[in-house]
C-alpha cells in the first residue's frame, strides 16, 4: 500500500464543533477551563506538576502483569517493567469496547498515542512515555457499541445481555456476525488473515473486554501499546475517597455544575451532565445509577436498596462493584496512570473542559488535552473519480449541493450566473433614487424596497436556471452522490462510520502501519491519505 498524505484546516473540514475549533486556535476565552497548552511546551509543565504526585506504580504494573499473562511481547513487557520508574509516563487514550473496534478513529487515537510517545521520547529524552490505551469496559449502551459497518451496511450484535458492555461474553448471536463477513472478507487479499485473527479472540464464553484486549495487542504489540482494563478492584481502591465523597456529599456535581454554567456564559452548550451521584452500581448483569431517597441509596431499575453505612461496606469490600460515570471517569483514569496527556474526540475533548476544577478540588494533576488525528482514507478508484469529474479530493469537503453548483456552472455550455444582471439592476435603482430625491426624498425608501425586491427576484430566477441546469448532469449527480456517499458517508466523515475489517482486509497490517506514517502528533490538523 503505497500512500501519500495531505492536510487540511480542521475550520476547512467542516465537521467540528464551535467549541473544538476555538480550543485548537487557543481562544482566550477557553484559557480557564484547561490546564496546560497542547504543545511541547505544555508537556513539559504536565510532567512537572505530575512528578508532585505520587502514583502507585506498583500495583498498576501488577495488574497490568495479570492482565497480560502470557500474552505480553517483549516490547509491551519492557514498557509495562518501565512504569515502575519515577521518570516515566503515559500518553493515554481510551475507547469503549466497540465490536471490532467500531468506527475507524478507535484505530486512529491508538496510533495518535503510539505517535506522541515517539516524538516525546525524541525530544525529551530524559523521560520514558508510554503508549497507553484505557478500555471503557464499563459503559452499558450496547446500541452505540453492539454494531459495526461492513460494505455500508450496518451489523448488529442481537444479545439479550445486560449490564456493562465488556462484562457480556461473545455468544452465538455474535459468532454470527463474524459468519456473515466472512463472505465478504475472505475473497481480499489479506481476507482470511483478519478473520483469522478475528476467529482467534472473538471466542464463545470469552468476555468482549478480553476479547477486544487480545484483538488490540496482536494489532498494536509490535508499537508497545499497553491495554488497560481498568474494571478491577485493586485500581478503584485507589480512588475511593472520591467516590466516598461523591456518594455521601455529592461534590462533583457540584464542582461540575459550577463549571458547566461558567462554559455556557462564554456561549457554548452543555456537553455533559453531572448527577447529584457519578456512580453506577455494577453487579450480576447490572449497571444502574445509585440515587438517594431520603436516607436510603437505591440502585435504580432494581430491587436494590442500602443505608449509607450499608453502602459504604460495599464500596470498601467491593469496589469492583462500582462504575464512573463520564464525569469521575477521567479522575479515576489520572488517578491510577502517571499520565500526562489525554488523547479524545471533539466530544471528549469537550467534557474534560468541564473538570478541571473538580481536578484541581481533588489535588489530582490535570493532563494535556490533545484533539485525536482525523483522517479520510481515498482509494485509487475514488481518486480517479473524484479526478474526471474535475474536483480534488479537497473539495468534497463541500456539501454535495455546493460540489454540484460548481460542476453545472463549469460545465454548463449556457450563462448560468446573472452577476452582470446584478450589477445593472442596482444601477438602475441608484439612477432613480437620484432622480426621486429632488422630489421627494420620502420616495427613496419606496425606490429602495423596489430594488430589493427585484434583486431578490432575479435571485429565485438565477436559483431556477441552475435547477433547471442541473436535470442535464444526472450521470454527473450520480457519480458525485456516490464519492460523497462513500467517502463521506451519511453526510458524516467516514472515520465515524468505517470499520478496520475492510481496510485490513484490503492491505493487511500495511494499512496500520501506514496511517502510523502518516499520523501527526501536535500539529492539529485534518490528514487525507489517497492511495497510489
Amino acid at each position: 500500500m503505497d500512500c501519500t498524505s495531505t492536510r487540511l484546516p480542521y475550520r476547512q473540514a467542516n465537521h467540528f464543533t464551535k467549541i473544538i475549533l476555538d480550543y485548537l486556535d487557543q481562544g482566550e476565552v477557553l484559557k480557564p477551563f484547561y490546564a496546560h497548552d497542547p504543545s511541547l511546551q505544555g508537556i513539559q509543565k504536565a510532567i512537572e506538576a505530575r512528578k508532585n504526585v505520587t502514583t502507585n506504580r506498583k500495583i498498576l504494573v501488577e495488574e497490568l502483569k495479570k492482565q497480560y499473562a502470557g500474552l505480553a511481547t517483549p516490547l509491551v513487557q519492557k514498557n509495562i517493567d518501565a512504569l515502575l520508574l519515577e521518570n516515566t509516563f503515559t500518553i493515554t487514550t481510551a475507547h469503549q469496547p466497540n465490536i471490532f473496534t467500531g468506527p475507524l478513529y478507535f484505530i486512529y487515537k491508538i496510533l495518535h498515542a503510539i505517535k506522541l510517545v515517539e516524538q516525546c521520547s525524541a525530544l525529551l529524552p530524559l523521560y520514558n512515555f508510554v503508549p497507553v490505551f484505557y478500555m471503557g469496559s464499563e459503559d452499558a449502551d450496547l446500541e452505540e457499541l453492539g454494531h459495526f459497518y461492513l460494505d455500508g451496511e450496518k451489523r448488529s450484535w442481537n444479545t439479550k445481555q445486560k449490564g456493562a458492555v465488556g462484562r457480556m461474553s461473545i455468544d452465538k448471536d455474535f459468532l454470527n456476525l463474524i459468519s456473515r463477513a466472512e463472505g465478504q472478507l475472505s475473497v481480499m487479499p489479506f481476507g482470511n488473515e483478519i478473520l483469522s485473527v478475528v476467529k482467534d479472540c472473538y471466542k464463545e464464553g470469552v468476555l468482549l473486554q478480553d476479547a477486544t484486549f487480545k484483538f488490540l495487542n496482536i494489532l498494536f504489540a509490535e508499537y508497545g501499546l499497553i491495554v488497560l482494563i481498568p474494571d478491577n478492584a485493586s485500581l478503584k481502591k485507589q480512588a475511593l475517597k472520591i467516590f466516598e465523597d461523591d456518594l455521601l456529599n455529592e461534590t462533583a456535581s457540584v464542582i461540575v455544575e459550577q463549571t458547566a454554567e461558567k462554559l455556557q456564559a462564554a456561549g457554548y452548550k452543555q456537553q455533559a451532565n453531572p448527577r447529584e451521584i457519578n456512580l453506577f452500581y455494577l453487579k450480576n448483569g447490572i449497571r444502574e445509577r445509585i440515587v438517594k431517597k431520603g436516607s436510603e441509596f437505591r440502585i435504580q431499575n432494581s430491587e436494590l436498596k442500602f443505608t449509607q453505612e450499608e453502602l459504604t461496606n460495599e464500596l470498601q469490600d467491593h469496589p469492583e462493584r462500582f462504575s464512573p460515570n463520564v464525569i469521575l471517569r477521567g479522575i479515576y483514569q489520572e488517578i491510577i496512570l502517571p499520565n500526562i496527556v489525554y488523547i479524545g474526540g471533539g466530544g471528549e475533548i469537550a467534557y474534560w473542559l468541564l473538570l478541571k476544577d473538580l481536578f484541581k478540588h481533588y489535588r489530582v494533576p490535570f493532563p494535556v488535552l490533545l484533539l485525536r488525528n482525523s483522517f479520510l482514507v481515498v482509494e485509487t478508484k475514488w481518486k480517479e473519480k473524484i479526478e474526471r469529474l474535475g474536483f480534488s479530493v479537497e473539495d468534497f469537503f463541500l456539501s454535495e449541493q455546493e460540489l454540484m453548483n460548481r460542476l453545472v456552472i463549469k460545465e454548463s455550455k449556457n450563462e448560468i450566473k446573472l452577476n452582470g444582471n446584478f450589477t445593472d439592476t442596482e444601477k438602475i435603482y441608484e439612477s432613480l433614487k437620484r432622480q426621486a430625491e429632488p422630489i421627494d426624498k420620502t420616495l427613496i425608501r419606496h425606490v429602495e424596497a423596489l430594488k430589493t425586491r427585484s434583486l431578490d427576484q432575479l435571485r429565485e430566477l438565477e436559483k431556477k436556471m441552475l435547477r433547471a441546469e442541473k436535470r442535464k448532469f444526472t450521470d454527473q449527480q450520480r457519480q458525485l452522490h456516490g464519492i460523497k456517499e462513500n467517502l463521506f458517508p451519511g453526510n458524516g466523515l467516514q472515520e465515524r462510520r468505517e470499520n478496520i475489517l475492510y481496510y485490513y482486509a484490503k492491505w493487511g497490517k500495511d494499512f496500520i502501519q501506514q496511517v502510523y506514517l502518516h499520523s501527526l502528533s501536535l500539529e492539529e490538523e485534518f490528514v487525507i491519505v489517497t492511495e497510489q
